[in-house]
C-alpha cells in the first residue's frame, strides 16, 4: 500500500513506517505549503491513501465530493509519542482484509470506525 503523508503527521512516524518497508511520501518535506486539494490530487494520480491529523478532509469527501479512490485515514488523537501514528497506522495495515479504499477511516485512540464513499 501507498501512502500520503499529510503535512501535521510527525516525521517519526514517517521514518518508521519507512523503515517497515511501506512506500510513503510526506507532504511536509515534499510539497510543503500545498492545499488539501492538492493532496488528494496528488492521492488520486499516485493511488495513496492519504493519512492526516486534519479533520477537514471528511467535510472535503462528504460536503464537496473530493473522493479519494484509495481513501483517507484519519487520527483523532490528543496526546501521542512522535512516532506512535505509525505503529497505529502499521497495525491496522496489518489486520487482513482491512481496506480503505472508497473509505474514510476514523481512529480515535480506541475506536476505529469507517464510512464508504
Amino acid at each position: 500500500m501507498k501512502l500520503l503523508a499529510n503535512e501535521n503527521f510527525p516525521l517519526d512516524s514517517i521514518l518508521y513506517l519507512r523503515k517497515k518497508g511501506y512506500d510513503i511520501k510526506a507532504i511536509g518535506t515534499d510539497f510543503s505549503g500545498i492545499t488539501d486539494k492538492e493532496i488528494i490530487a496528488i492521492a488520486e494520480k499516485e493511488n495513496r491513501t492519504i493519512i492526516t491529523f486534519d479533520k477537514d478532509y471528511g467535510e472535503l469527501i462528504f460536503k464537496f465530493g473530493n473522493k479519494p479512490a484509495s481513501g483517507v485515514i484519519y487520527l483523532r488523537l490528543d496526546y501521542y509519542a512522535s512516532n506512535e501514528p505509525g505503529k497505529i497506522i502499521e497495525r491496522m495495515l496489518s489486520v487482513p482484509r482491512f481496506s480503505t479504499l472508497r473509505k474514510l477511516t476514523v481512529f480515535d485512540g480506541n475506536t476505529l470506525r469507517q464510512r464508504t464513499y
